[in-house]
């Protein structure tokens, strides 16, 4: 028997009785970054809408149920000023020359010197007119002022004719301190005058300051502001 020589025919590399193939690979990075980014885009857009669903449906969710309501906006009117010019002035005392030519809307329309606190031993007096408009249809106000030589001349005074305003027109509506820099420097009061069949309700505000003794008779619903904002 012959015996058969030569080279070992080599195995298969891919083991036994097959065709030799490619191995297989997976999808790229690009593939599954591209999926990602829609499936994200996918998510927005349904919490986007579930978010628009809930604010049609429930109004206060898109505010929120703890805001703060929104601050008020306060306005303050200038003050008012005279449509019509004071007339001139023919003070000649200290005190004379210190009582305003205008008080807000109203302005001076006569001065003049006044014995009316004679009897309460006034060392001066002085009446003053201001009114808001020239003609017999102007709202006007009646100052009368007077010095005294010491504050305690001038409280008796102010007693007296404050006492006097109560008596003739009825007891005070209204009263507090007069201050000069914070400081107390004397008193107010304000009565009502007795009315007058066809004439506008009036009132009387009666103060002292120091040694000044004054009082301001006008319409009722004028009276008190016009007081406030007189310089002395």
């Amino acid at each position: 028997m012959s015996q058969q020589t030569g080279r070992p025919r080599p195995s298969s590399p891919t083991g036994s009785g097959g065709r030799g193939s490619r191995p297989q690979q997976g999808p790229s990075s690009a593939v599954y970054a591209r999926r990602r980014l829609v499936a994200l885009v996918v998510l927005l857009a349904v919490v986007g809408g579930v978010v628009a669903f809930l604010a049609l449906v429930w109004p206060g969710f898109a505010v929120g149920g703890d805001s703060e309501a929104p601050a008020e906006l306060t306005v303050t009117a200038p003050p008012a000023t005279p449509t019509i010019e004071p007339v001139e002035r023919t003070a000649t005392t200290e005190l004379a020359k210190a009582l305003p030519g205008s008080v807000l809307q109203f302005a001076l329309r006569a001065e003049a010197p006044t014995d009316a606190f004679a009897d309460v031993d006034a060392i001066e007096g002085h009446e003053l007119t201001y009114a808001d408009a020239e003609g017999d249809g102007a709202t006007s106000i009646t100052v009368r002022a007077g010095q005294w030589g010491t504050d305690d001349e001038a409280k008796a005074a102010y007693d007296e004719l404050l006492a006097a305003a109560v008596e003739a027109g009825g007891e005070v509506t209204s009263t507090g301190p007069v201050e000069v820099d914070g400081e107390p420097a004397g008193t107010f009061a304000v009565t009502p005058v007795a009315p007058v069949d066809g004439a506008v309700a009036s009132a009387t505000v009666t103060w002292y300051n120091g040694t000044v003794v004054l009082q301001a008779t006008g319409p009722v619903d004028e009276i008190e502001t016009f007081y406030t904002a007189f310089p002395l």
